[in-house]
């Protein structure tokens, strides 16, 4: 009897993982979809429209990683009081995360649109690029008050256990998105479809109709999320106020200001990496642009997995129940393993046919392929680290991620590249290398606080009280 009751809180528990994972990776595979689309309508009008392109990019995740770092003390907050079964605190939380947004995204709004024309040169980026560049980067990150709605608060209502909603919004985002790609960036032209003419009109903007086409579609989606938070029946903040709460923003601050900083950090990592790559010319920038868009494609299933596993653990911690905490978590790493065997095999078997999806030149598909292929053999150990530092997030440990993350990619990653390709003269190759020493050392350090219980506090609970 009592297997036939472990047998059934195991497909209890996997399906609630399931639950909460699926949402999310369907809604990164369409977003995925959506870089491919970008990335091939702009690779139609040549290397050095990709390498413009491509070279704000990093610049990008180092605002959306910060923001969403911020957003990590809310998820923290709200799935503990959702497990404490205590709505009052969790409403709280979610009007605290409004006021949040209304700052921030002001503030990023103001520090975008006045470093747009010089973020580029920081780049390296080529002379004659530069131009288009800076006009990509500013009419894209124009609205970055709705981007930070749609980061923040879908972030809060996945904390509450809704993965559907922000999945629902992002697919119309991404069709937006697609559709106006198509109206933007290419002039009025005439196809041939079965036999018909057809004319498709077309504002023939280029670089940065495709980013306008982003510019409106995020802008709907950011106004969507904050309406369904609104009308969520557990943590709306409707009729909360918006005045700041030291006892709400506090305990947010102090789980949320490591993770900052490792996004930050890391974040600017990337700047630096991404630098160093386009010091190397424009088809080692095109070639690691497309790459990165290829590659990220097969993260999603430990994307999904990690927003599973800050949720679960997040609620079993506000419930302090140590035991569905470690029935739940010992599921995540077989699981996110398999997966990530899986993606990784599949990358590398359609490395080269995806980087020519991207890119007529040769020489780009060829360098892209290659580094494809070799990150592709690592793809299983980064999933661990993914799902771990979830785990963490969902139990407000971030320091030690902070730690591993910025021990990581400063002291393996940039430092290694810039020996290699500053000092050494060699290429991109040798900096996806350092890019996967430093994926392995990671699999490392979170396998180890996995195994010794480091980052559970339940565990730590449990101990004090049996000595």
């Amino acid at each position: 009897m009592e297997q036939v009751n472990k047998r059934r809180e195991y497909r209890e528990a996997l399906w609630v993982i399931w639950t909460l994972a699926w949402p999310t990776m369907l809604e990164q595979v369409m977003q995925s979809a959506v870089q491919y689309i970008d990335t091939a309508m702009v690779g139609s009008l040549g290397t050095q429209a990709t390498a413009a392109v491509g070279a704000t990019t990093t610049i990008g995740w180092l605002i959306g990683g910060s923001i969403g770092a911020f957003a990590i003390g809310f998820l923290a907050m709200i799935s503990k009081a959702c497990g404490a079964e205590d709505p009052d605190t969790a409403q709280r939380t979610s009007a605290q995360a409004v006021l949040s947004v209304l700052v921030i995204g002001s503030v990023c709004t103001l520090l975008t649109t006045a470093l747009s024309g010089l973020i580029p040169g920081w780049m390296q980026l080529e002379e004659s690029i530069r131009p288009v560049a800076s006009r990509y980067f500013l009419v894209l990150y124009l609205p970055m008050l709705p981007r930070t709605a749609s980061t923040v608060l879908g972030t809060a209502l996945r904390a509450a256990g809704d993965t559907k909603t922000p999945m629902k919004v992002g697919l119309i985002v991404n069709g937006i998105n697609i559709l106006l790609n198509f109206l933007l960036i290419y002039p009025t032209r005439t196809l041939c479809l079965w036999g018909y003419s057809v004319t498709l009109p077309g504002a023939g903007m280029g670089v940065v109709g495709a980013a306008a086409a982003s510019a409106v579609a995020f802008t709907w989606g950011g106004f969507q999320i904050t309406r369904a938070l609104w009308r969520h029946p557990v943590i709306s903040p409707r009729g909360r106020g918006l005045r700041p709460d030291r006892t709400i923003l506090g305990p947010c601050l102090r789980i949320a200001l490591p993770n900052m900083l490792q996004r930050f950090g890391t974040s600017l990592g990337y700047v630096a990496f991404a630098a160093m790559i386009n010091s190397l010319g424009a088809v080692a920038t095109a070639a690691h642009t497309i790459a990165n868009t290829v590659e990220s494609a097969f993260y999603i299933p430990g994307y999904g997995m990690q927003t599973a596993a800050a949720t679960l653990t997040g609620q079993a911690y506000g419930a302090r129940d140590s035991r569905r905490m470690k029935s739940i978590t010992a599921m995540f790493l077989p699981i996110e393993m398999a997966l990530m065997c899986l993606s990784g095999g599949a990358l590398f078997l359609a490395a080269r046919p995806l980087m020519g999806l991207f890119s007529p030149s040769r020489e780009v598909i060829d360098l892209g392929a290659t580094v494809l292929r070799m990150v592709a053999v690592s793809e299983p150990l980064y999933g661990v680290p993914i799902v771990v530092e979830g785990m963490m997030m969902g139990v407000g440990r971030t320091r030690t991620p902070f730690l591993y993350n910025i021990i990581g990619m400063w002291g393996v990653r940039i430092l290694g590249t810039y020996l290699c390709t500053q000092r050494l003269g060699m290429g991109l190759v040798a900096a996806w290398g350092c890019m996967i020493a430093h994926n392995v050392l990671l699999f490392v350090l979170y396998m180890v606080s996995y195994v010794t219980g480091r980052w559970d506090p339940l565990a730590g609970a449990e101990k004090e009280g049996t000595t």
